[in-house]
């Protein structure tokens, strides 16, 4: 899905306009006004749209995305520049993205979480050194999130007891991180 073209914005549009598309994108599909399965879906793939955006915003200075070459070339534009440099190496050749979104962590306000068809990786941003972190689904004990107010913290903890929290997630988005890690991957 190209997420400008969801969210009815020109690539590099200010983040004020994406907001406010945002918004009324929400406020018109959200599933709360009684639209049924297809709300849901549309409002599924526009917060999916908006995660995306603003996770390149995070790595974008001001220039064109790379054409594809080496590392993430069968991804889409958008993806590749929300995931940046150094996530985009850590993938496997074809690894399916799932989702990207900003996220927070006890170790770096300024994350960027990955959901693939088979793990999660997040980027410390704002750290000097082991800014890249992978954790496989099939080492997932545990998976909760928790809701106040706006924003949602999701709670990971793995087979070997330790424990990953990721905040300031919107609530449809920590949803959908633990239908994808509970799904697990696919065969």
């Amino acid at each position: 899905m190209d997420p400008y073209a969801v969210l009815g914005v020109r690539p590099g549009a200010p983040e004020k306009e994406i907001a406010a598309a945002y918004r009324d994108a929400a406020k018109r599909w959200h599933p709360d006004r009684g639209a049924g399965e297809e709300a849901d879906a549309r409002m599924a793939e526009i917060n999916a749209a908006y995660d995306l955006v603003r996770a390149a915003a995070q790595h974008s200075n001001g220039s064109a995305p790379a054409r594809p070459v080496g590392r993430g070339a069968w991804l889409i534009a958008p993806l590749r520049l929300a995931l940046g440099p150094e996530l985009l190496d850590t993938l496997a050749e074809g690894e399916e993205v799932r989702l990207v979104t900003p996220t927070s962590t006890w170790a770096s306000p300024r994350a960027i979480l990955a959901v693939t068809e088979r793990r999660l990786l997040w980027l410390l941003d704002d750290a000097p050194v082991a800014r890249v972190h992978s954790l496989a689904f099939r080492n997932v004990a545990e998976l909760s999130s928790r809701v106040r107010r706006k924003h949602a913290t999701l709670t990971v903890r793995t087979i070997g007891g330790r424990r990953h929290v990721f905040h300031d997630l919107r609530p449809h988005t920590a949803a959908t991180i633990e239908r994808h890690v509970r799904e697990g991957p696919r065969r």
